[in-house]
């Protein structure tokens, strides 16, 4: 019997270093998801975590008015100083421009992004985005300084509620305690105006996104059973839209609680948290109560945060 001889296949090629490098990715999932977040998380808990961490710390130092030092020794005389009545003044203005300038910056968004994703079309809608957005290609202390120029007493906003008879009621307006001031650069009501415009596109944006996700058929539905335009809005669009309207509160209420610049450049005297931080570091060196005083945003983000995710902000971003 005859023996038959088979070929002996060759050998597999040698892999590259690259390529068992992806073999050994591909086996171990893990090994793969390390070196994908690894740096990020470095970056994170060195950098982020870590300098929350160092104020943290030195919201608890203690600062010398005499030699202008601080030292390590511990104290909660700092903490102590918030509830001081010219400090927590400081807290609750900050806090009270931050919930007014959210509330209107919702008001105003709602309508215009509502309009932008039911009834804008074509060249409408690209124009609407356009006009979105485009403020914020624009520098900000340019958009704030304009303003002073706009809100002056020969600018075009004096030039147009003059125009329009409404001198007596602006009059009437500076007068007020919680909005007034010797004009609109320096009044609480032009301040307010500059922190809505300023942060107004990111409450459109947020508010956009949420509206786009709400079913069409819903409010058909809605409308077929009977119910009002007014009904519909109230019982189906403003509840699957609201996640929106909180995501967008986010930005407009961390950016305003934080801010130092617009403080400083319009409106009238009195400190923010962002302007009170600035001049303890910046001016007395007053590190320890810059600090503490630093601490009070974060911790008010962190709840507020806590409270939006509750109500599904995240998911609208």
């Amino acid at each position: 019997m005859m023996s038959i001889a088979l070929p002996i296949p060759p050998a597999a090629p040698a892999l590259g270093l690259w390529q068992r490098l992806g073999v050994t990715l591909y086996r171990h999932p893990g090994l793969q998801l390390g070196l994908l977040l690894g740096l990020p998380l470095l970056w994170f808990l060195v950098v982020y975590i870590g300098s929350l961490a160092t104020l943290l710390a030195q919201s608890f130092f203690t600062f010398d008015d005499f030699t202008m030092e601080v030292s390590r020794e511990l104290t909660l005389a700092n903490y102590q100083q918030l509830l001081q009545p010219a400090n927590f003044d400081v807290v609750l203005r900050t806090l009270l421009m931050a919930s007014a300038v959210s509330l209107a910056s919702a008001v105003l968004a709602f309508p215009l992004a509502y309009y932008m994703v039911r009834y804008a079309r074509g060249w409408k809608k690209g124009f609407f985005y356009v006009a979105v957005m485009l403020p914020m290609w624009a520098s900000y202390i340019v958009k704030v300084y304009a303003w002073t120029v706009l809100l002056a007493k020969d600018g075009i906003v004096y030039w147009a509620y003059q125009h329009l008879g409404l001198g007596g009621v602006m009059d009437w307006l500076m007068t007020l305690s919680l909005l007034g001031g010797n004009s609109l650069t320096t009044s609480h009501l032009g301040r307010f105006a500059v922190f809505t415009y300023i942060w107004l596109p990111f409450m459109i944006l947020p508010i956009q996104a949420a509206l786009e996700r709400v079913p069409l058929g819903l409010m058909q539905a809605s409308s077929d059973l009977g119910a009002s335009g007014a009904q519909t809005f109230r019982h189906v669009i403003l509840p699957l839209a609201f996640p929106g309207v909180v995501a967008g509160s986010i930005f407009t209420f961390s950016l305003t609680l934080g801010d130092y610049i617009i403080p400083q450049i319009i409106g009238p005297s009195g400190l923010f948290i962002g302007s009170m931080v600035y001049t303890m570091q910046g001016s007395i060196g007053n590190m320890p109560l810059a600090a503490a005083f630093t601490v009070v945003p974060v911790v008010i983000i962190a709840l507020y945060l806590t409270g939006a995710r509750k109500l599904g902000a995240f998911d609208a971003l």
